[in-house]
């Protein structure tokens, strides 16, 4: 109980002291941070300080996926595949229409 106490109040001290910082002293974010926009945003929502950095600092942070083409315009051989990546069982016997459901509610 007493390390989780004081684990809390040194991480709160330091968040204020680093808001303070940055705030009022004018000093440079951490150079080290590809996102510091991303990477503040993250910290205000309640992420850990190297959980925030670990996101912020992927090659396509901020970047939205969603260019692959729908499932529907998939062959089935393409369905089989992804859902032998994902590991979803008794995929040898589906159709199309199941390989698509199950990869869906997976």
């Amino acid at each position: 109980m007493y390390n989780n106490l004081r684990l809390f109040i040194n991480e709160f001290w330091d968040n204020i002291l680093t808001d303070l910082l940055i705030s009022k002293f004018q000093v440079m974010p951490d150079s080290r941070i590809k996102n510091e926009e991303q990477y503040q945003a993250l910290l205000e929502i309640g992420y850990s300080k190297e959980k925030a950095a670990r996101i912020a600092n992927t090659p396509d942070a901020g970047v939205k996926g969603g260019h692959a083409k729908p499932y529907n315009e998939w062959t089935k051989a393409e369905l089989y595949q992804q859902a032998r990546r994902v590991g979803i069982a008794g995929r040898s016997y589906m159709s199309k229409k199941n390989l698509i459901h199950s990869l869906r509610n997976n």
